[in-house]
């Protein structure tokens, strides 16, 4: 993958809210990142599901934006699930025991249609 800066795209429906997020989910893109998790998270209703099929997490600072998203969906009475996430990831998720908290979807199709 190419180390470029993260971009998403939001896609809001009355269940939740879909985040596709591509390129490189680390420091270079933490602000717009946080900004943009932020005002879905505190402007919508339902679960917000991260696609993560085509985003690498580079380093803690896009594990600690998955985990504040978390935190503040949380206490808006939501949820962050992490859809399509890479095995790096997923490995990631295992050993920091994230995968306990945060829950992941291994498809794509009908996210929403779980909640």
């Amino acid at each position: 993958m190419l180390n470029r800066a993260a971009t998403a795209t939001v896609e809001a429906s009355t269940r939740g809210d879909i985040i596709t997020v591509t390129g490189s989910l680390g420091v270079a893109a933490a602000a717009d990142m946080r900004d943009l998790l932020n005002l879905t998270i505190d402007a919508g209703s339902g679960d917000v599901v991260l696609h993560l099929a085509d985003a690498e997490v580079v380093d803690s600072t896009g594990l600690g934006l998955i985990i504040e998203a978390h935190r503040r969906a949380g206490r808006s009475g939501r949820r962050v699930i992490i859809a399509d996430a890479s095995p790096r990831l997923h490995r990631l998720l295992r050993r920091t025991r994230l995968h306990r908290v945060i829950e992941t979807l291994p498809q794509p199709h009908d996210e929403l249609a779980l909640v």
